[in-house]
């Protein structure tokens, strides 16, 4: 998910956050926050996890790219949170210099210390800025990767046609938006009423329109991006959907990440769960619990993101 106080994408992201939100869904913020009070440099540590949980999702992403812009010289990560992806975009990449940007400066710290550790250090730079207006001396990029970022902006339309102005000719939009909700446990996990998820989400789907609503500029939108890619001046190149499948038993960094989404939603939904399901979060982010997400045999994550291409004309 990155920092989205004006509009900044963190990877690790639907949104639970690329950064701040699961892929395919909208994560919410810990604790109730509104959107403008949440501290994304305290939410690293599960920004991280969640970008490196989603990894083989976001090298199926690097490859879609690739069809479309096989070389690039440079990659604007807009919204990169902790910087998995802007990593995993440099090794992708070698010949590009790769531009994390983001809103907090802890995150772009956290993206320099990825790169110095993993060899990476000497193409990948850092950038505390706003989004969108924050690129504007960037110079021309061939991709723009923008992860679960825009919703985070009011006026999505105009921050896209933003974002179309900074590309080079030939240059690439990747749009993450979009997708189903992940699921993680059985629909009867054996404990409460069974369908946890699925009132989750609804209580999650509320939470997301209010946000969007309190959000600065906020401009209700049809959420058409291939059309709107088009209005921003692009080509819409495809639309498609890739599926992270993750089956039973998980991985510890897929449990963490797990425990990450429910202890944030639990945090952040208090108004929208009934005292049953709230019990029911509780036994599972219990590690002493034999019902807890620690000893479960049954936990997966099953994703999907869709991602929209645009393309400047060259």
């Amino acid at each position: 998910m990155g920092d989205h106080r004006h509009g900044h994408g963190a990877h690790g992201q639907s949104t639970d956050e690329q950064g701040t939100h699961e892929q395919g869904t909208h994560e919410c913020p810990a604790h109730g926050h509104a959107h403008a009070d949440v501290d994304w440099a305290e939410m690293s540590a599960s920004l991280e996890r969640r970008a490196e949980a989603y990894a083989p999702l976001t090298a199926q992403i690097i490859e879609q790219v690739r069809a479309v812009q096989p070389q690039p010289r440079r990659i604007v990560d807009a919204g990169s949170g902790p910087g998995v992806v802007t990593c995993a975009l440099a090794a992708a990449f070698p010949q590009a210099e790769v531009v994390a940007v983001d809103g907090t400066q802890a995150l772009l710290d956290l993206t320099a210390r990825r790169a110095e550790r993993v060899g990476l250090g000497d193409r990948v730079r850092t950038r505390l800025a706003d989004l969108p207006d924050g690129l504007a001396d960037l110079g021309g990029a061939d991709v723009i990767w923008l992860g679960l970022a825009l919703h985070h902006l009011g006026d999505q339309r105009a921050a896209l046609a933003e974002f179309a102005r900074h590309l080079a000719p030939g240059g690439a939009l990747v749009l993450l938006e979009g997708g189903l909700p992940a699921r993680y446990l059985p629909r009867d996990i054996g404990i409460g009423r069974p369908g946890l998820q699925a009132r989750l989400d609804a209580a999650q789907e509320t939470w997301f329109n209010e946000m969007r609503a309190a959000l600065p500029d906020a401009k209700d939108e049809v959420e058409d991006w291939g059309a709107l890619l088009t209005a921003a001046g692009l080509a819409h190149v495809e639309t498609r959907t890739h599926l992270l499948d993750l089956p039973a038993p998980a991985s510890g960094t897929v449990r963490a990440h797990v425990a990450d989404v429910l202890g944030r939603r639990a945090g952040g939904l208090r108004e929208g769960l009934d005292a049953d399901d709230a019990a029911t979060v509780g036994r599972l982010l219990d590690p002493d619990d034999e019902a807890g997400l620690d000893r479960r045999p049954d936990v997966f994550l099953l994703a999907t993101q869709t991602v929209h291409l645009g393309k400047r004309a060259a």
